[in-house]
């Protein structure tokens, strides 16, 4: 049993399996999702658990040099675009549109389904490394 971290075996599965550039993706209870990429479905009910809160548990346990967002999220969403770049000001951020985030989904090791439900809380994650 581990003694900290995520105990989530599927999510501790693929964070100990990335490597320098590879990405996973914290995805809204709405985003499409490629039947052929792993989907982790933390979905209990409209709004639990939440974007934050899966995104802070899985930024404890993964090294990220870059989050992609959907750039109609400064609009449509701006509370938790606010909350993003002044929580997490040290990683860099990157907006691509919203279309252009859902074909990036194929190229990416797994999408954590939470169940959020407000528009456009969708980020592509980036691994970093260590040293």
């Amino acid at each position: 049993m581990k003694k900290a971290g995520i105990i989530n075996r599927d999510i501790a599965t693929i964070l100990a399996r990335m490597g320098h550039t590879d990405r996973i993706v914290i995805a809204d209870c709405g985003l499409p999702i490629p039947d052929q990429v792993p989907c982790i479905d933390l979905s209990l009910k409209l709004g639990e658990p939440s974007f934050t809160n899966v995104l802070e548990v899985v930024l404890e346990d993964m090294v990220v040099e870059k989050m992609t967002l959907a750039q109609e999220i400064k609009i449509n969403n701006s509370a938790l675009h606010d909350n993003l770049t002044n929580n997490y000001s040290a990683i860099n951020i990157d907006y691509i549109t919203h279309e252009e985030l859902k074909q990036q989904l194929s190229h990416v090791k797994a999408i954590i389904r939470t169940g959020e439900a407000t528009p456009y809380a969708n980020v592509i994650l980036q691994s970093g490394v260590l040293f």
